[in-house]
Parts: structure tokens; C-alpha cells; sequence
């Protein structure tokens, strides 16, 4: 048994039949799990439907409609019970009349139910269709707004399926089950009534044969929905497997664990497929149980029917119409035994979708009551700043500095010094354990997002781009600027040769990712999105790592552009960045042990005179 296979094992039941409980005693990946106030499912369904007003816009209407279709399902047993006594079977001879009239009768009845379960499906699609889009748009919003800390709790691929599968079993129960499930109840009402009319003691044996089934089905039911529960859970593991040996496919070549990484797969998949049969046994048994009963109860409605019958309490007309009435009893029971499967299937999706929009961003937007740091360039202050990962060591301990506006500062230190941290948070990517950051005197909680955003940029140490052209990804920075502007980003950071050297200019494709470019190049295009932006605020991580020396010359002259004129914190492994900086902060230990000019700090001693040495050392190498 492979290790993968192995992890995956211990997490299946030691008894699969009998503990199906296990995401109630234990936390969902990433955390996101409902309030328990919101445990139950009618109160999880109820959430989902607040979360998205279409879904009951115009419901009265719909439900006016559902239930004219229903009525009219009712009619042609009446018609045929007055057809056969008060027509054929009528005192002195058949009455051709009345039969022509329930005939006629029937067929307006017929009409009007086909036109109104139309509608009544049009309108709930239509809605249904709304609603559920507002909640994958509120489900990829929220997820954007959640801390990167947050999202590294749980694997992107099951983040994937919260607004993708999870939602589809949503879509599936509303448009297929939800509104029907209504009807049902509605149609077994008054088919209870109506039969109690004709023969109270054929309604009272109907209803005899399928209270047990309604009583053993609620018990399977409540299994049926933990079952639910971990196949959705299960499910969006197996595609974050999935989704990250995509994503990793160069490494798992490049180092032959194909087989190993195929093994973790494998056993996602198979841990998805026996928690899908576990819970689909359950469907069967309540399916099976179903058709019993349903073979008993038109054998009993057949013997004591015809018994009723030859002791006169019942006419012919009387019992076909029970017999079709019965047929209609049956449908929506049958049909609600099935739906009330996918509404477990359907409420696990929503309880999942829920758990993650009850999840508070702990990285709040202030929105409209947020405050604006002044215009102009701006500067930073950190006032005893401290930040911890979650039962992890304190990263950063109580920093306090200041960078004035238009300083160029480059951030230096051995790995785990805390130096990505502090760029993190000042870009407020996570907020800080304890302290506060300020920006031209405004604390950064008060800054709303769309201000932030515009004011400061970060360029990231992947230069992630889209599967767009290098003209698209650029107006990123800028929606809306025209090819010429694009060009002239370009330009005032001396990549003209470089732009014009690619196949097709602005208009080439970089592929998935950028795949289609080398890292350098990324990079490069990521700059140019970043200038046209035009930010106060530039923050950039390890913007020269892992890139060729011609390339290097290239970012080293678009950086000098781009961080002209403006208060720039840049994140460095080579310290040739540092050089070319106004001042320089070394990190060690989650604290900034020394700061100044890079020739002032070469020549100390300290830190950063090691780690320059052993740089140079590097290089002439």
C-alpha cells in the first residue's frame, strides 16, 4: 500500500455502515464549517435562500401555477368516475351525453395543467438559474475576500468545488426536485381528501400501508444526509488532488513520482467512489422499500375494493376512480422518496457553500466608510506590528519604522527572516497579529479596498499571468488603455526591443499561467502592468530571482523606471537591487536589526555585511 493510499485509509470509517458522522466531530478542510445554529437542514436551506433574493423573487406566482397543475392532475379520475355512473352505467341506459361533456371537461382540465406545469417550470428555472449565479458570484468574491491565510488552509481544488460541484448539486435538486417536491406534497393532500370522499376506508388502508415507510424513511434520511455530507466532502478533496498535480505536472515528471502522485489520486478517487456506493446502498433500500409498498397497497386497494363493491358500499365508477386516485397517491410519494435523496445530496452542497460565506473575512473591506490617505506619494509607518501564523511561532516581533515618501527601500535577509510577512501585510494581504500599519498617517484597516488597490501595487515573485495576450495582461493595471499606451509602458521602461522582439508584439498569447514566456520574461510583463497602474506605493517581491543576466539587466533598467518617483519597497535576494536602493532594511529573526544606505552597512560589520560578502562570493565564483 502506497503512503498516499495509506493517509487516505485513515480517514474512511472504521465501520463504513455505521459512522457516517464524522464531519460532524470534525473540522472541514480550510475550517469552513456552518455555525451550529445552522446545523439542521431546513435551517441550512433557509441561509442558502437569503443568500440569493432571486430564488424567491415571484415565487407566489409560480406556486399559483403549480398548484393549478396539480388540481388538474385530479380531474380525469372525477370525469372518469362520472362518466362510468352517471353515463354508461346510468339509470335507464347510457347517457352519451355525459360522457361527451367529462370528455370535453377533461381535455380543458388536460390543457390547462400542461400550460401550467410549463410555466411553472419556466419561471423556476429562470429564477433558480439567477439565484444560483448570485451565489457563485458571492462564493468567488468571498473566497477573494477571505486572507491568503485562509485560503492556504484548504486546497485550491476544493475551493474550485464550492462554487462549481457543490452549486451544480444545488442546481440539480431546484430545478429537478425542489418545486416538485412542493407539488407532491400538495397533489398527496388532495388526493387524500378526494379519495376520502369516494371511500374513507380505502384512504385509511392506503395510508396505513405507507406510514411505516415514512417513519423508516426518516430515520434513513438522517443517514442519507451525513453520508451526503462526506461524499461532497470527499469529493472536493479528490479534486484538489487532482487540481494540484495539474498544476504540478512539470515536477512530477521532472522527479518520476508519476506513479506515486497517480497512487494519491487513485486514492482519492476510490475514497470518493465507496463514500458514493455507501450512500447510494442507503438510496437503494429506501427505493426498494418503496416499490414494496407500493405493490402492496395496489393489491389491498384491488381485493378490498372489489369487496367494498359486491357488498354495495362502493360503485364501479367509485372504485376505477379510487384507482386512479391511488395512482396519483403513489406518483408523488414515489417521486418524493426519490428527491428527498437529492435533497440531502443538495443540502450537504449548500452546507458547504453556507459554512464557506459564513466564514468572516479577517481581512474586512471598510467599504464606503473608509477613510483616503492624502494624494500625493506616500509613506509607511509601522507601530509595533507583530504577526503569527495560526499555532505557529511569531514571525514578526513588535516592529515599529517608518519609510518616508519617495524613498526607495530594499528588504534583505535569510529565509525566514520575516521579510515576505512584512510585505504581505503591508499590502494587506493579512492583517497583523497586534500594532498597526499606517499609510500617510491613515491606518490601513481604514483604507477601503478599491483605494488601496489603486494606490498600491505589489508585484509578485511569479509574475502570474493570464491565458490573455501580453497586451491584455498589461491592462490589468489599467482596464481600458488603448495598444498605444500599452506600448509607450513598454517604452519608458526600455523593453521596446524586448516587445518587439515577440512573435506577434502585444497581440502574442502567453498561455495558462504564462507558461508560454520564461519566468524572466513574466516578470517583465508584469512591471509594464504594474507602471501603467501608476501607483504610489510599489511593493515588489524577489522582482530579479531566478532569472538569466540579460534578462536581469532588462528588470534591473524597468525597475529604475518604474520605481522613480515614488516610495518603493522591493524584496531582494540579490543584492545588487540593494545597491541601487536609498536605504536598506535587514531582517533577522522577524526583526529589523539594521537599517541605512547599503555603503553604510556593508562597511558596519553586522548582518548585512555578511550577507553581502557571501553574495560577492557568489558572483565571482
Amino acid at each position: 500500500m502506497t503512503t498516499a493510499t495509506a493517509d487516505l485509509d485513515a480517514d474512511r470509517d472504521p465501520d463504513p455502515d455505521l459512522d457516517l458522522d464524522d464531519e460532524q466531530t470534525s473540522p472541514a478542510p480550510g475550517g469552513y464549517q456552518l455555525p451550529e445554529a445552522l446545523d439542521g437542514g431546513y435551517a441550512v436551506l433557509r441561509r442558502g435562500v437569503r443568500l440569493a433574493p432571486a430564488f424567491t423573487k415571484g415565487l407566489g406566482l409560480t406556486i399559483t401555477f403549480a398548484l393549478i397543475a396539480t388540481v388538474g392532475r385530479i380531474v380525469i379520475p372525477l370525469t372518469v368516475q362520472q362518466s362510468l355512473d352517471h353515463g354508461i352505467l346510468a339509470e335507464g341506459g347510457p347517457d352519451y351525453g355525459v360522457v361527451r361533456n367529462m370528455v370535453a371537461f377533461s381535455a380543458v382540465a388536460v390543457l390547462a395543467t400542461a400550460v401550467s406545469a410549463y410555466l411553472m417550470n419556466f419561471r423556476l428555472y429562470t429564477s433558480s438559474e439567477r439565484g444560483l449565479a448570485q451565489v457563485r458570484t458571492k462564493a468567488f468574491r468571498h473566497i477573494h475576500d477571505l486572507s491568503l491565510l485562509h485560503q492556504q488552509t484548504e486546497q485550491r481544488g476544493a475551493l474550485v468545488s464550492r462554487v462549481t460541484s457543490d452549486i451544480d448539486t444545488v442546481t440539480v435538486f431546484i430545478q429537478e426536485g425542489g418545486m416538485q417536491l412542493f407539488v407532491a406534497a400538495a397533489q398527496v393532500t388532495v388526493v387524500t381528501i378526494v379519495m376520502a370522499v369516494f371511500s374513507w376506508q380505502l384512504t385509511i388502508l392506503v395510508w396505513v400501508c405507507f406510514v411505516p415507510l415514512f417513519l423508516v424513511m426518516r430515520k434513513i434520511q438522517k443517514r442519507t444526509g451525513r453520508a451526503y455530507r462526506k461524499v461532497r466532502r470527499r469529493y472536493g478533496k479528490m479534486l484538489g488532488e487532482v487540481s494540484e498535480a495539474l498544476v504540478g505536472a512539470d515536477v512530477l515528471r521532472a522527479y518520476g513520482i508519476e506513479d506515486r502522485v497517480g497512487g494519491r489520486i487513485g486514492a482519492a478517487v476510490e475514497s470518493t467512489r465507496d463514500s458514493q456506493v455507501r450512500t447510494q446502498r442507503l438510496i437503494v433500500i429506501t427505493f426498494s422499500m418503496g416499490e414494496l409498498v407500493v405493490g402492496l397497497v395496489n393489491s389491498a386497494i384491488v381485493v378490498v375494493g372489489v369487496l367494498l363493491g359486491v357488498g354495495g358500499h362502493l360503485s364501479a365508477g367509485d372504485l376505477a376512480a379510487m384507482l386512479f386516485l391511488v395512482n396519483l397517491f403513489i406518483s408523488p410519494v414515489q417521486f418524493a422518496t426519490e428527491m428527498l435523496n437529492e435533497a440531502q445530496n443538495a443540502i450537504a452542497g449548500w452546507r458547504r457553500i453556507v459554512g464557506l460565506l459564513e466564514q468572516p473575512p479577517d481581512v474586512a473591506d471598510p467599504g464606503a466608510a473608509g477613510l483616503a490617505p492624502p494624494d500625493g506619494p506616500l509613506g509607511v509607518g509601522f507601530e509595533e506590528v507583530a504577526f503569527a501564523y495560526p499555532g505557529g511561532a511569531p514571525v514578526l516581533h513588535s516592529l515599529t519604522t517608518q519609510i518616508t515618501p519617495r524613498t526607495r527601500v530594499a528588504v534583505v535577509g535569510e529565509t525566514g527572516s520575516g521579510k515576505t510577512t512584512f510585505a504581505k501585510l503591508l499590502t494587506r494581504l493579512m492583517d497583523p497579529s497586534s500594532g498597526r500599519i499606517l499609510i500617510n498617517g491613515v491606518p490601513l484597516k481604514d483604507i477601503d479596498f478599491e483605494t488601496l488597490r489603486s494606490r498600491m501595487v505589489m508585484v509578485p515573485q511569479d509574475g502570474f499571468l493570464f491565458d490573455m495576450t501580453v497586451g491584455d495582461n498589461v491592462r490589468y493595471g489599467k482596464p481600458g488603455a488603448s495598444d498605444a499606451e500599452v506600448r509607450r509602458a513598454f517604452a519608458d521602461l526600455g523593453l521596446t526591443d524586448w516587445l518587439d522582439g515577440l512573435p506577434q508584439g502585444l497581440a502574442t498569447r502567453v498561455g495558462q499561467r504564462g507558461e508560454s514566456l520564461s519566468a524572466g520574461e513574466r516578470q517583465l510583463v508584469a512591471l509594464a502592468r504594474a507602471y501603467i497602474a501608476d501607483p504610489d506605493l510599489l511593493v515588489l517581491d524577489e522582482a530579479t530571482s531566478a532569472v538569466d543576466p540579460a534578462t536581469e539587466v532588462r528588470i534591473t533598467r524597468a525597475l529604475d523606471g518604474l520605481t522613480r518617483g515614488r516610495t518603493s519597497i522591493a524584496i531582494a535576494h540579490r543584492l545588487s537591487t540593494a545597491e541601487a536602493a536609498d536605504e536598506v532594511f535587514v531582517f533577522d529573526a522577524g526583526e529589523i536589526v539594521e537599517r541605512g544606505p547599503h555603503r553604510e552597512l556593508v562597511g558596519a560589520g553586522g548582518v548585512y555585511s555578511g550577507l553581502y560578502e557571501s553574495w560577492a562570493r557568489q558572483q565571482g565564483s
